[in-house]
């Protein structure tokens, strides 16, 4: 019984520190020459990839630069992307991230392998500290592996979006999405579960 409790108290504080909110001063940063360097650079390099023809070596070449190599095979990125802080942006390996998706890196986002991204998504990591807006308050987003994202879905900071789960069209994640669980709405809540079985 002891280990049990042990077990779950640690479970509990890992948890906690995961999704510490933690604060980044934009004044501060405007002060470090390098960090702004890279944020400029990020910015044009956004811009570059946005015109490139997709299915081109350039095209490729200019996702991998964006995120600064955190991409991984087979993985397609379309256009009129905006990524702010991509240094802080992981993508697996045979992901889909359609066209008009928007990542707010300041907290980090991390997406697994095999996720479908779809149009006009927003993944949101930050957020501006009501009182002194120049501050940003951040929280991580999970993607994890195999999810299924709806086109125009909002996923707020701190979310884990777990394995094989669908979040529906034009829904705003506020809070967690187990593994498998199918979730819609303004804020979205789980409808159903998939059968993890029929998943090769």
């Amino acid at each position: 019984m002891k280990e049990i409790f042990t077990f779950i108290l640690l479970v509990l504080i890992c948890q906690t520190f995961s999704f510490e909110e933690k604060r980044i001063d934009f004044r501060e940063m405007a002060k470090d020459k390098k960090e702004m360097e890279v944020y400029i650079r990020d910015t044009q390099i956004n811009h570059k990839f946005n015109q490139a023809t997709p299915y081109t070596d350039e095209w490729y070449s200019l996702a991998k630069e964006l995120f600064h190599g955190q991409v991984g095979e087979n993985t397609l990125i379309f256009g009129q992307l905006t990524a702010v802080l991509p240094k802080n942006v992981t993508i697996g390996s045979g992901c889909t991230i359609m066209d008009g998706c928007v990542m707010m890196g300041a907290g980090g986002i991390t997406i697994e392998n095999n996720v479908l991204i779809g149009a006009q998504v927003k993944l949101i990591s930050n957020n501006h500290d009501i009182y002194d807006r120049p501050v940003l308050t951040v929280k991580p987003v999970l993607i994890k592996e195999g999810a299924w994202i709806g086109a125009g879905v909002s996923i707020l900071p701190g979310v884990t979006v777990g394995k094989y789960a669908v979040v529906g069209t034009n829904s705003v994640v506020t809070k967690d999405i187990p593994d498998y669980a199918v979730a819609v709405g303004i804020p979205a809540k789980i409808i159903k579960y998939l059968d993890p079985s029929k998943f090769k």
